[in-house]
């Protein structure tokens, strides 16, 4: 009797859902290479014996910019565990590439300076943006010009010399939304950064609306712990290979320790940012309830960033808070609170702050993945502080005891 070997079913090409990519991509080889895990890389260099061959591999780096086939050279140049999580960043905002740095300034350095080898110094860029984001285009640190415009007038603050449009959807820290298409669309052919740090590819992918380079901080969301720092540039190869040649001139390396705790934490992404964002729009509907709350701020888009004004003192919230964490930066699993006209955008002129939104008694809060209801126990007593005239009363009470007692 014969019989027929089974066969395997056969594959499919559908698109992968974000979900699925944000847990394979940059890992599809890991099974052929008998891996589970990705490996972390830390050599700094690497053994070669054929001069000639290093030297021609080098030359074609220095002219294309594009990576390396075959062994790595140095760890400046690239690196195996780093190039991983670029790779998978580029599949979850839907670009070509991704090449990551130190920081989220790091890259935006980059950037800059990669237009600005071209020639192309003028920057035109709405505010609200990140403070250090701000003072960096402002200064004129790196030899760029800005003209601060609202979105209405991008086409006409346009130049020749005109390299990048920058916004910032939903914005650093009034959650200001934009028109990403419109914007796009009158930028002409003029790149249009996006920074999508508050956002990430799980709320929005700004190519799919037109824009060419995507930003993130990757400190935040995409790390999503709170224990590494990075930046990351998504965009077309021909841009990514000039950030490369920058990367590896200017040193602005991501540590491939880093690189892999961040491709970890894309793994999570989708399901951090949704709990988060759900908590996020629960306390977003409590405070815009609560009378001592003046006004909240909270995207269309979602999210889990939250931002309001206090009648009172936001000083005094700030000092009440148990559970919450006063701390700067965003995106961990801990929820995080703090008063951007004191730290995130105290760089920033005062003028040029209030008319962008950023108020003095704004407050900032990052939602984490910690129970609404508990979350907001400590928050409704810490709104009850701020005018107080002992703001640290309770000090002494167990944590437990504050949150029965909100």
């Amino acid at each position: 009797m014969d019989t027929e070997t089974p066969t395997a079913p056969p594959v499919t090409h559908r698109p992968r859902a974000l979900a699925t990519e944000a847990v394979h991509a940059g890992r599809d080889d890991l099974a052929a290479l008998g891996l589970h895990t990705p490996p972390i890389d830390l050599s700094t260099t690497y053994p070669s014996y054929d001069s000639r061959a290093e030297a021609e591999r080098i030359d074609t780096f220095a002219a294309t910019g594009a990576r390396l086939e075959g062994p790595p050279v140095y760890a400046r140049l690239d690196n195996p565990t780093t190039a991983r999580f670029e790779t998978a960043l580029a599949r979850l905002e839907g670009t070509e590439s991704a090449v990551a740095f130190a920081s989220g300034m790091a890259a935006l350095t980059a950037v800059l300076l990669a237009r600005a080898s071209m020639g192309l110094r003028h920057v035109v860029a709405v505010r609200p943006l990140y403070g250090c984001s701000d003072h960096l285009l402002g200064a004129g640190l790196l030899g760029t010009e800005v003209t601060w415009t609202d979105p209405a007038g991008i086409a006409e603050a346009i130049r020749p010399e005109t390299g990048l449009v920058m916004v910032e959807t939903p914005a650093n820290p009034t959650l200001a939304e934009v028109d990403i298409r419109a914007i796009a669309h009158s930028c002409g052919s003029v790149p249009l950064l996006v920074d999508n740090t508050f956002a990430t590819p799980v709320l929005q992918r700004p190519v799919e609306d037109g824009a060419r380079i995507v930003l993130h901080s990757a400190t935040k969301y995409l790390g999503g712990h709170g224990d590494v720092m990075g930046g990351v540039v998504a965009c077309d190869e021909e841009f990514a290979s000039v950030l490369r040649k920058v990367r590896f001139a200017t040193g602005g390396v991501l540590h491939p320790m880093a690189g892999f705790l961040l491709l970890r934490g894309l793994s999570t992404l989708p399901v951090r940012v949704r709990a988060a964002s759900a908590s996020a729009a629960e306390l977003s509907r409590r405070l815009t309830a609560d009378p001592r709350v003046a006004r909240v701020h909270y995207p269309e888009l979602g999210g889990a960033m939250v931002s309001f004004e206090v009648h009172g003192d936001p000083h005094r919230v700030i000092s009440a808070v148990r559970l919450i964490t006063p701390a700067v930066s965003l995106g961990s699993v801990d929820t995080l609170i703090q008063h951007p006209a004191s730290i995130s955008h105290r760089i920033v002129d005062e003028g040029d702050r209030h008319a962008s939104g950023v108020g003095d008694r704004l407050l900032r809060m990052s939602v984490g993945l910690e129970d609404v209801e508990d979350l907001w126990a400590d928050l409704h007593r810490a709104l009850g502080a701020q005018d107080a005239e002992h703001p640290a009363a309770g000090a002494g009470e167990s944590a437990a005891d504050l949150l029965v007692r909100g």
